[in-house]
């Protein structure tokens, strides 16, 4: 019994040093018409004030995409394929992912979601692009058009302790 309780103990000891050694950041992005997305990036702490990271050095990621406030759709890192769009740059130092769609200057976010924003698959499919023409999701391998703002939205990452709210703001006129 005493054994069990050892490795117990060892096995609980590795998943907090483990969790120790993870930056976790939440972030939510709000587009057009209702559209909105939640989401959680993590890589390892010792890239914290490194400069832009990329899509290869992520450990954990997941969006969940909504309609005026119900579910439409939900990706993360663990579902990612060999087909799957994945191109992902993120500031460790501004804690934020750089926008304005441009491959060569790392604003450009592909996230389940390819430059026609067409493959994020059917059943419950959700992606997230962020090109030169627009930021935008994708539902059911579906653009969705009138998710679209510009692409030059700030989308910046807060703490896991800071509450944020994901609602669009409602023009009153």
């Amino acid at each position: 019994m005493k054994r069990l309780t050892l490795a117990t103990a060892a096995t609980l000891l590795a998943a907090q040093t483990a969790a120790a050694d993870t930056a976790r950041f939440q972030f939510c992005w709000i587009g057009a018409n209702g559209y909105t997305m939640e989401g959680m990036i993590e890589f390892p702490e010792t890239l914290l004030d490194t400069d832009i990271i990329s899509e290869r050095q992520v450990t954990g990621f997941r969006i969940q995409g909504y309609k005026d406030g119900v579910p439409v759709g939900f990706w993360s890192l663990d579902m990612a394929t060999p087909e799957t769009s994945w191109t992902l740059s993120f500031d460790t130092r501004s804690l934020r992912f750089p926008t304005g769609g441009s491959r060569s200057q790392q604003t450009y976010q592909e996230w389940n979601a390819n430059g026609e924003v067409n493959n994020c698959g059917a059943d419950g499919g959700f992606g997230f692009n962020g090109g030169n023409w627009a930021q935008d999701v994708c539902i059911n391998n579906r653009w969705v058009e009138e998710s679209s703002i510009d692409p030059f939205t700030p989308l910046r990452a807060f703490p896991m302790d800071v509450r944020l709210n994901c609602d669009p703001v409602v023009p009153v006129s």
